[in-house]
């Protein structure tokens, strides 16, 4: 059947309006460079690239986790977004990022974005917060400074942050949108890549117009006072919840709580609000949120026990685990993880049914020596320097070896479902018994405690034993708060010490609450 000329001229039209719909997705880059940098330890470390990996395995991988990375992926199919991985590099936390390593990555991640072919619609950086790079006290601002002058004014620049950023103005300006985690311990990346997603599609769409507004309240939140999952800092998470679901022209409001070994202009907490053409509503809304945190100052005060006081009321305590938080040498936070000061309390008050995890590679590799079930005597840990105690002296039997790898199935401290702690010897120290033993567990390098299955994999049983110590402050709360019957932050000494006085601070602004006054 032959059409007629006015219909065959109506479909022309409207396959021609169709033909482009079906190319409305929009290709974005996904990528950054990552640092926690405690710029208070005297030690510069290299920026180093992620083995390249298979767009497709990359994509694979992390949509199994509970990352910002994950989230974007779930969320761009149903947003029309293609998703395109460009570089990822990290650096150790312990210390500053060396500059010549930095350049050299931040220049292969820019020259990816810029020549794209085709070119991308717009990126997610997913940055830390809390870089710094010798001659760059806020690394994360200059890698998005970078894009923006490579990229241009229009192009559109998502970035998410850690929990513990500190977020300075520069960063607000060169970036469209800027979006950290809520919760800490963070279990909530995956939802702030839908976020980020999800404002980045609307973007591209004309549906938004974002402007943000930052506001930093003249003071610190000791990281002791970080959990947002209880009071004081709850009341201000909740909060920035409410205003993102309740008034439509919000796109976000996020509240980190900072990093306070870094050494820079910037450090201390932050409000940011993201807002849909509406400046003067994010202006208002973050400085409501400011004048919140600064209300609770009075509630942050600074009570921890140390070492030896821990220890003797764990031992006393009517029910146990009793877990206690090694905060001189939390791991996630930058620190060494070898550090002694509990494990020589235990020791020395004679403990039992207490479990240590200590990063030593020369004992560790003393125990894969000597094999399981061959006696033991080592001096373990305080060895990378002299600020996290003196090496101490035990003495037991290998108990088991195991090649450090495990599966974390729930959603615990950044998202991670795939662990490798290397290596690990499990030491059954002197002292023990069948029904409380006291166990070391021994891994080549530091690995913070975000989930329990680094002792159930090496067949140790947490609720099975009577102190727990773990080398951080909030992170490892989301693993172990459902098995402790009690959690106690230790004042330990180390290089995340939580006494930020006891620390020389040249950069930071003065007249900051929690340290100056």
């Amino acid at each position: 059947m032959r059409l007629s000329g006015t219909l065959a001229l109506i479909l022309a039209c409207a396959w021609t309006f169709v033909e482009p719909a079906a190319a409305q997705t929009r290709r974005i880059a996904v990528g950054g460079l990552t640092a926690e940098s405690n710029s208070l330890y005297p030690k510069a470390q290299p920026m180093v690239e992620e083995e390249p990996r298979d767009p497709a395995v990359w994509m694979e991988e992390n949509a199994k986790d509970s990352t910002v990375a994950s989230g974007v992926i779930e969320a761009a199919g149903r947003l029309g977004l293609e998703v395109h991985p460009v570089l990822r590099a990290g650096a150790s936390f312990l210390g500053h990022v060396e500059k010549a390593s930095f350049e050299k990555t931040l220049e292969k991640l820019v020259h990816q974005i810029r020549t794209a072919s085709p070119r991308f619609d717009g990126v997610i950086l997913i940055l830390h917060g809390a870089m710094v790079v010798d001659g760059y006290p806020h690394g994360d601002a200059e890698v998005v400074r970078r894009v923006r002058e490579a990229m241009g004014e229009d192009f559109p620049i998502v970035v998410t942050h850690d929990f513990h950023a500190n977020v300075s103005e520069e960063i607000v300006k060169y970036s469209d949108v800027l979006i950290t985690y809520k919760d800490n311990p963070h279990l909530d990346t995956k939802q702030r890549g839908i976020q980020a997603a999800t404002i980045l599609a609307k973007m591209l769409d004309g549906t938004v117009k974002p402007v943000q507004a930052i506001v930093k309240p003249p003071m610190i939140v000791n990281i002791v006072f970080q959990n947002t999952f209880a009071a004081p800092y709850k009341t201000v998470t909740d909060e920035s919840r409410r205003l993102e679901e309740t008034n439509p022209k919000v796109l976000a409001a996020s509240v980190p709580g900072g990093y306070q070994w870094a050494d820079v202009p910037a450090m201390g907490p932050s409000v940011i609000v993201v807002t849909d053409n509406d400046p003067e509503l994010a202006e208002r809304e973050a400085k409501r949120l400011s004048e919140m945190l600064w209300g609770l100052r009075d509630q942050l005060v600074l009570r921890v026990p140390d070492p030896a006081t821990a220890v003797k009321e764990a031992m006393a305590a009517p029910a146990f685990p009793v877990v206690l938080m090694d905060t001189g040498d939390n791991i996630g936070g930058g620190s060494t993880g070898d550090g002694t000061f509990i494990l020589q309390e235990l020791v020395r008050q004679k403990a039992q049914g207490w479990v240590v995890v200590i990063s030593d590679p020369e004992a560790n590799a003393a125990a894969f020596s000597a094999g399981v079930g061959s006696a033991f005597a080592q001096l373990v840990g305080g060895k990378t320097d002299r600020l996290h105690g003196d090496p101490i002296r035990i003495v037991g039997r290998v108990k088991a070896l195991h090649d450090g790898k495990y599966v974390e199935r729930e959603v615990r401290h950044g998202g991670g479902r795939y662990r490798d702690m290397g290596h690990t010897a499990v030491i059954e120290v002197e002292g023990s018994t069948r029904d409380l033993p006291n166990l070391l567990l021994l891994t080549n390098r530091p690995t913070s405690p975000n989930s329990l299955h680094q002792l159930i994999s090496n067949g140790v049983y947490p609720e099975r034993q009577k102190i727990l110590v773990a080398k951080g402050t909030t992170a490892p709360r989301a693993a172990y708060a459902p098995i402790a019957a009690r959690i106690v932050e230790v004042n330990s000494g180390g290089a995340t010490d939580v006494n930020p006085r006891r620390f020389r601070f040249q950069h930071i602004r003065r007249g900051l609450f929690g340290i100056d006054k």
